[in-house]
């Protein structure tokens, strides 16, 4: 009996923000699902780092370095994606940074430095790659939104009022874009443990209402997202355009948990 076909073999996918975190673990899903895959980030060592792990699975990389906030340099790594490995197919949406501020003390710097990466830098990558998708008729575009696309989060105005906007122009998108062949997705995360937030989620309130909240009765791991991305950027996610998919655990199902 034959194994059954990689469901992204023969696909080419970028991912920005691909070098750490979420996007590292969906770098690494899609490579297993059959995709080549260029991670793009900001630093050269990391985007190295990341492109040989795509390698060890036998799929080809291309080592790029681009910044969303920097139109020239999301144009050039999309150049050489395309002529290292033919063409673009898939396009997932990691870059991103928060902050927690009270709201009455967050400066002009800080709100546009948010909205800057998270959204307008979405919109910016989509806007690079999409173009390529749209003149060859297809594309998956899969962005990266959040709980606080649906619900407030305390002390996050500039990261919540981000990521409600990266729904909302998931939803444009995939209605401008999707009679051209271009599918336009986003996934929402709920609370994944990292290197980055374990002490919070570990040790303060705020990790303990989130566990409370979550009728799993535990964190996520950044692998369990996975099998959203490679769905939506495969075959099967077809007629799969302007959903929001959320992977947390049952946190917005929840109500009272005890």
């Amino acid at each position: 009996m034959t194994a059954p076909a990689l469901p992204l073999a023969g696909r080419v996918a970028a991912v920005t923000g691909g070098t750490s975190g979420i996007g590292l673990a969906l770098v690494r899903g899609l490579a297993d699902a059959g995709a080549d895959v260029a991670p793009v980030s900001r630093r050269q060592e990391q985007v190295d780092a990341a492109a040989a792990e795509v390698e060890t699975r036998g799929r080809k990389s291309a080592r790029v370095t681009a910044d969303v906030g920097d139109r020239q340099s999301l144009e050039a790594a999309a150049g050489t994606i395309v002529s290292q490995l033919g063409k673009i197919d898939i396009l997932v949406n990691c870059a991103g940074i928060t902050k927690r501020t009270p709201t009455l003390d967050v400066s002009d710097d800080e709100w546009s430095s948010i909205l800057g990466t998270n959204l307008t830098g979405t919109w910016r990558a989509c806007q690079v790659f999409g173009r390529h998708m749209l003149e060859r008729g297809y594309g998956r575009i899969i962005n990266i939104a959040s709980l606080a696309s649906f619900v407030g989060l305390f002390e996050v105005a500039a990261y919540t009022a981000s990521k409600a906007g990266v729904a909302g122009l998931t939803r444009a998108l995939a209605v401008e874009w999707g009679s051209r062949g271009v599918n336009v997705n986003a996934i929402a995360p709920g609370v994944y443990r990292t290197a980055l937030n374990a002490a919070l989620l570990d040790g303060t309130e705020r990790g303990k209402e989130f566990l409370l909240r979550t009728p799993l009765k535990r964190f996520g791991k950044v692998e369990e997202l996975a099998g959203a991305c490679v769905f939506l950027a495969s075959e099967a996610a077809s007629f799969v355009n302007g959903e929001v998919l959320t992977v947390d655990g049952g946190f917005l199902a929840s109500g009272v948990n005890q």
